[in-house]
């Protein structure tokens, strides 16, 4: 993550120094776990006097009710008071381990998934129900372990329990890269987007937060970062 931390000094060189306060950041569980902590480290490195609350959950936090300062989110804010930027677009695909598909073969078709330990969601959400026509095969009846925890379902993966969903750039960057499944027949787009609420636009140390985590997504144009960079 150098990259980033480079565009971060930049943006610090043209701040100055003396951005301090909190400044509550809200996101999903892996995107909190996997992607915001070398993004907040270098940001700490170069604000010490910024103090940073990360409020993980899947459920969508109120920015109006300002029970969040900036969010993270993997759907366009439609509230008039926020201001949102479209950062990018991370890509999720099915993945196992080596060892896993070693052991039990590598699906070539999705029909073939039925032979495969799926690990899946236990309740569907619209976004899941959307997600699973686009490969047959991949419903609740079929998974042998269900969790609505994307972060059980990671570590699942990541222990060789079964093939489940994983953000294709997490599962390249492993210790233990993971081995993608079906990359023709399943992928999904999330596009991803930053808000804040309008009246915290003009808060230096909101603005250099949320500047630190757009900043992020186009950090390094030779596949480093996170996210995509957005085409607009």
């Amino acid at each position: 993550m150098e990259s980033v931390a480079a565009t971060l000094a930049r943006t610090a060189a043209k701040q100055g120094d003396g951005i301090t306060g909190v400044v509550r950041v809200t996101a999903s569980e892996v995107i909190g776990v996997e992607v915001l902590p070398p993004i907040i480290a270098a940001l700490r490195d170069q604000h010490p006097g910024l103090k940073v609350e990360l409020a993980l959950s899947n459920r969508m936090q109120d920015l109006l009710r300002r029970e969040a300062d900036i969010a993270v989110r993997m759907a366009r804010p439609e509230q008039e008071q926020l201001i949102a930027r479209h950062i990018g677009r991370i890509e999720l695909g099915l993945h196992a381990t080596p060892e896993y598909l070693d052991k039990r073969g590598t699906p070539d078709s999705t029909g073939q998934l039925a032979e495969h330990a799926l690990i899946g969601f236990d309740h569907a959400t619209p976004f899941i129900r959307g997600a699973a026509k686009s490969v047959r095969g991949f419903d609740r009846e079929r998974f042998a372990i269900r969790t609505d925890s994307d972060l059980a379902q990671l570590a699942l993966i990541r222990f060789g329990a079964g093939i489940g969903i994983c953000q294709a750039p997490i599962a390249r960057r492993a210790a233990r890269p993971l081995i993608r499944v079906l990359p023709d027949q399943f992928a999904l787009q999330l596009d991803t987007w930053i808000a804040i609420h309008e009246g915290l636009r003009h808060n230096p140390s909101c603005k250099t937060t949320f500047d630190a985590l757009a900043a992020s997504a186009r950090a390094d144009g030779h596949g480093d970062a996170m996210i995509a960079p957005a085409g607009n």
